[in-house]
């Protein structure tokens, strides 16, 4: 960690980050308590539901969140890129600082999984979300950097296309090509990824997996170039993006009948349906933070936005259970038995959330 200065940036990209950590930060099991609560309503049972992810084919709440933030890891690029080259960094050391983020995410991954306390490393799982996303949005932004934006816009239907081709044209002979045991997602994994698959005989962030999930952080990209474009109204912006994600949703409702949305293979059809549900919720909060100008409402998650990488690893290594337990268990005990969970996981959020708003006050920012 380091001292950091804030530069000026978009509150609304650190309030829709925030919010989409608000669910690993125990928002999830909140939402599963609160519907346990009412089990006769149709609407908290349904909440309760997407809080889940879903065993293979489909799509729910929960699906989203990792997607969404590498989407938000595309849109800060353009911002990221414009900056450095105005302070006259060559494309070399841009890609220097690309590659070095990227390794790092994926270092940090392998902490997470706990390769520190690993007496097996045969048996380590080395594939994660961190590595993921870093690796991804590593390949995205070098080719922004090396191949323009013209190109790259051309690029993503085509992975996109040819990671379905691929998928459909060698399966395991006889076999659903998108299953878990029949997919060349899974081959290609058990061939080639060390360590154990954390689905035994598939591993859902797996080096095949990297394809369609550079399409993912490309299609952020393209929405941070629109968020930097001088010409266009904020207005025109929100509902440029609102417009384009809804036209995504329907092509994944389309591309569906024919390739399943699938997160664990991370389909082209699911890379759709997830980059137009987080376009459109950027064009929201955009509208609402950025042109609309209410942003005090936003300081909550922009909080956990400005740490998110800080606030995943912490969970890992800091006991915020025990910390909650020890701070609320005796005012949570005055309270009728039944609301006991549910005040158990909203005394776990605000001690999550005070450890970051601490780091904030003292301006110390996980910087990668």
């Amino acid at each position: 960690m380091q001292n950091a200065t804030t530069p000026q940036r978009l509150r609304s990209l650190d309030a829709l980050r925030g919010s989409d950590m608000f669910f690993i930060m125990g928002g999830e099991g909140l939402i599963i308590v609160l519907a346990a609560l009412f089990p006769d309503s149709a609407f908290m049972q349904t909440m309760g539901k997407h809080m889940l992810h879903v065993d293979w084919h489909g799509f729910h709440f929960m699906d989203l969140v990792f997607p969404l933030f590498l989407f938000i890891s595309g849109v800060t690029f353009p911002l990221s890129l414009a900056s450095q080259r105005q302070k006259g960094m060559t494309d070399f050391q841009i890609t220097l600082r690309i590659v070095r983020r990227g390794l790092i995410l994926v270092l940090f991954g392998l902490l997470y999984n706990g390769i520190l306390s690993c007496t097996d490393l045969a048996n380590f799982r080395y594939a994660s979300v961190l590595a993921r996303i870093g690796l991804a949005w590593m390949l995205a932004s070098l080719l922004q950097v090396w191949v323009g934006k013209k190109v790259c816009r051309w690029l993503i239907p085509v992975l996109l296309l040819g990671y379905w081709a691929l998928l459909v044209a060698f399966p395991v002979e006889g076999m659903d090509p998108y299953s878990m045991e029949g997919s060349l997602v899974g081959r290609i994994d058990r061939v080639l990824l060390p360590g154990q698959l954390y689905l035994k005989i598939h591993d859902p962030e797996g080096w095949f997996g990297l394809i369609p999930s550079t399409a993912t952080a490309l299609l952020g990209i393209e929405a941070g170039r629109l968020l930097a474009e001088s010409r266009l109204s904020g207005s025109r912006k929100s509902l440029i993006l609102i417009v384009a994600g809804i036209t995504a949703i329907g092509i994944a409702m389309l591309w569906d009948i024919v390739m399943p949305i699938n997160k664990n293979l991370w389909t082209s059809s699911f890379v759709m349906i997830t980059a137009g549900w987080s376009s459109i919720l950027l064009g929201v909060f955009y509208q609402i933070i950025d042109v609309w100008g209410f942003r005090k409402w936003a300081f909550v998650p922009a909080v956990i936005g400005m740490n998110s990488i800080t606030i995943y690893l912490a969970q890992e290594f800091i006991d915020f259970y025990h910390t909650s337990r020890a701070i609320f268990t005796l005012p949570i005990s005055f309270l009728p038995e039944t609301l006991h969970p549910v005040m158990g996981w909203v005394a776990y959020i605000v001690t999550c959330w005070t450890f970051l708003y601490i780091l904030y006050l003292k301006r110390i920012f996980l910087k990668v």
